[in-house]
Parts: structure tokens; C-alpha cells; sequence
């Protein structure tokens, strides 16, 4: 069973205007810095794919400082990007547009096609709308193996986070499960790493990217560290359909 694409995936990073600013105790910026030099020296990804939230300050240096940081970090494979709730399409636009980001939202590989789908709403909550849904049934090829990625959570996770999760859980399922060939969905949001399956399609897991910020305390009413390290997830997905997928977490200095 070999390895067709090898994909890294990093979520939740948090930034502000300025490379000291911290996010519940933690130097974000910082955390970012070291995630992406972990991928680059110590994983052969084909791409790497970024699943929401650039900011927390909403301020456009926040996205510069995303560019300088993965520019810096030597990284040259394909770096996609998804919308986070704290995200606006038009920044992520204007400064992710120097290389290696691409803007592409559809991935077609020889036996995979990796879909990016938008779930940014006018709040906080997730929604994917009928039109993006009904973008997503007419590009899914059928001869091909299909990976989805999102920022929302498309399922309860059990704490705090549930009450800004994707609202129209039931529409996206109905459309997730016309497809067999869809093989596993991963989404950021959550600031944890979890593997979980719907009631709605038992076959499909669910994947979620731990942050590279801080993951959440999920005994805490609202957001707050759980004291442990920035992390990120690594796919591998083989020729067969089948799917590795690892999570990795920096230890704290």
C-alpha cells in the first residue's frame, strides 16, 4: 500500500498585529514559526493546507505576518487556504497571493480530488451554503478518492465550541452522504485533536486539526488553554482510498 499524496494540515494560529501578541498565555506567532519549521524539516508533504483563522485582531498585519512566517519558513510545496470565522475572503486574498500559496479550492490528484469547502457565515456559527453545496455535488468526480476540508465542525464535539459549530448540519450530511467515494472530512475550529463519526454516515470519519495557538480546555465554559503544545496534523492518503492520518504536538518549552 503506497502513499499517492501526503498532505500537512494547520489550524487556528491566531495572530495579531504584532509577532509578542498572546493568545491565552501563548506566543502565537511563535508557535506558528515552530509548527512550520517542524513540517519542513521533518515531514515530505505534497501540500500543505491551512484550515481557517489567520487573526484574532482582525487587523491586516496579522496577515502579514502569516506570509512572513510561512515565506520564512523555506516551505515551497503548495500551501491552500481555507476562511476561518475570524477571516475575511478579501485579506486572505490580497496578501496570501505570493508563492508557494495558491488559491485553488479543488485539488485533483492522480487517485485523490481534495476539496476545500468554505463554511464562514456572518457569525461566528459555520454554515455552508445551498449553492456551495450544490457547487461541491457537481465537481466531486466519482473515479477518484475525495478528502474534505473545512474550517466548522460539521459534528458536536461535546463542549463550548458546539455553539459556534456549522448550523445546518443535517443539509451538509444529506449532500456528504450521496457520495461513496468520500472518504474522510477534516476541519479546524475546534483547537483539538479528535477522530469522530456521525450518526448520519457511520463510514465517514471526522478528523479535526489541533491549533497552532492553543488547544482548548474542554472542561471550561469558553475559551482557555489546556496547557498543551501547538500542534498540526499529517495525511496520508494511498491509492486504495484509505487514509493515515496523525496529529503532532510541539512539546512546551
Amino acid at each position: 500500500m503506497s502513499s499517492t499524496f501526503k498532505i500537512a494540515q494547520i489550524s487556528d494560529c491566531h495572530l495579531f498585529s504584532k509577532t509578542d501578541g498572546l493568545h491565552h498565555g501563548a506566543n502565537v506567532y511563535h508557535n506558528l514559526v515552530t509548527v512550520l519549521h517542524e513540517i519542513e524539516n521533518q515531514h515530505l508533504v505534497d501540500a500543505i493546507v491551512f484550515t481557517g483563522d489567520i487573526t484574532q485582531d482582525h487587523s491586516e498585519k496579522s496577515y502579514q505576518l502569516f506570509v512572513r512566517a510561512v515565506v520564512d519558513s523555506g516551505i515551497t510545496v503548495p500551501f491552500y487556504y481555507l476562511a476561518g470565522n475570524h477571516d475575511e475572503h478579501e485579506l486572505l486574498d490580497k496578501y496570501l497571493s505570493v508563492p508557494p500559496f495558491n488559491g485553488k479550492k479543488v485539488l485533483n490528484e492522480q487517485f485523490w480530488q481534495i476539496v476545500l469547502l468554505n463554511s464562514k457565515s456572518a457569525t461566528p456559527k459555520g454554515h455552508v451554503t445551498s449553492s456551495d453545496l450544490c457547487a461541491f455535488e457537481s465537481i466531486v468526480d466519482g473515479k477518484k478518492h475525495q478528502l474534505l476540508m473545512m474550517h466548522h465542525h460539521p459534528l458536536d464535539v461535546g463542549y463550548f465550541i458546539d455553539e459556534h459549530g456549522l448550523e445546518n448540519q443535517a443539509e451538509f450530511w444529506q449532500t456528504i452522504n450521496k457520495f461513496s467515494s468520500i472518504k474522510a472530512i477534516t476541519c479546524g475550529h475546534v483547537h483539538q485533536a479528535l477522530t469522530l463519526y456521525s450518526d448520519h454516515s457511520s463510514a465517514i470519519p471526522l478528523f479535526t486539526c489541533p491549533a497552532t495557538s492553543i488547544q482548548f480546555d474542554t472542561n471550561k465554559s469558553a475559551g482557555a488553554s489546556n496547557g498543551q503544545g501547538a500542534g498540526y496534523r499529517v495525511f496520508s492518503l494511498f491509492t486504495d482510498g484509505k487514509i493515515k492520518s496523525d496529529s503532532y504536538f510541539l512539546i512546551k518549552e
